[in-house]
């Protein structure tokens, strides 16, 4: 399931577009102040590049959108790593494609001259599964996330130790309707991220497996809050 547009703001958002550098994932780059964070815009089930753009200017006007294309397609939907069922997920390839996620992330860094610029992961769904994920593997690629609609992808894969997140901040959005990210599973995943050294808080809405204003409200002001404060020492 994708976002539903979450409203249009003006800016930068509203200039030119870029992508045009080969890092293996179709994307789109819409730059930001250069002392602004990079929102890495990852979308949900049937979603695109254009998908998550709308909520990313509206969590941060000032920030640099990098926005790829999950490369797995499912029934012609694009997502960002494999499921075999509805919730049950091909955790070699959530393995895989959290690799390939990281490498691109490394690579737009490097392309795009964004050295120095913390990557906060912005999900939807699949895409906060994704960024969950990566986050569990490769723990130096994303210094936060906001994860809507999300949920546990990995168990047998799980690392074991899990890493050391150093306090990265983490918000789970979860609606208390939601057939299949409800808040008790939205839970299993914050008491991985915790107990992995993260920062998390779980915000519950009274909606279901989508996206509204008010988690925009919510993870607006949470976002400006969390990348002020600095990491425990």
């Amino acid at each position: 399931m994708t976002a539903p547009a979450a409203g249009r703001a003006g800016g930068p958002a509203d200039g030119p577009q870029d992508g045009a550098a080969d890092l293996g994932l179709v994307h789109l780059l819409q730059r930001g102040e250069p002392d602004a964070p990079v929102l890495l815009l990852l979308h949900g089930t049937g979603g695109d590049e254009r998908d998550l753009l709308p909520l990313g200017r509206l969590l941060d006007p000032r920030a640099t959108l990098l926005s790829p294309r999950g490369a797995v397609l499912e029934d012609g939907m694009p997502r960002f790593f494999r499921r075999l069922a509805e919730g049950v997920f091909d955790e070699d390839d959530v393995v895989r494609r959290s690799g390939d996620l990281a490498a691109f992330v490394a690579g737009a860094v490097e392309a795009y001259g964004l050295h120095g610029t913390p990557v906060v992961a912005v999900g939807f769904s699949n895409g906060a599964n994704t960024a969950a994920a990566t986050m569990l593997l490769h723990p130096d690629v994303l210094a936060a996330g906001v994860l809507l609609a999300a949920m546990p992808v990995l168990d047998a894969r799980l690392p074991d130790p899990l890493p050391d997140l150093g306090g990265a901040p983490v918000l789970i959005g979860t609606g208390r309707v939601d057939p299949l990210a409800p808040p008790p599973v939205a839970q299993r995943l914050a008491d991985t991220l915790t107990a992995a050294g993260a920062r998390v808080r779980v915000e519950v809405h009274p909606g279901g497996h989508g996206l509204d204003r008010r988690q925009v409200t919510v993870a607006t002001a949470w976002l400006r809050e969390a990348l002020a404060e600095p990491p425990p020492a």
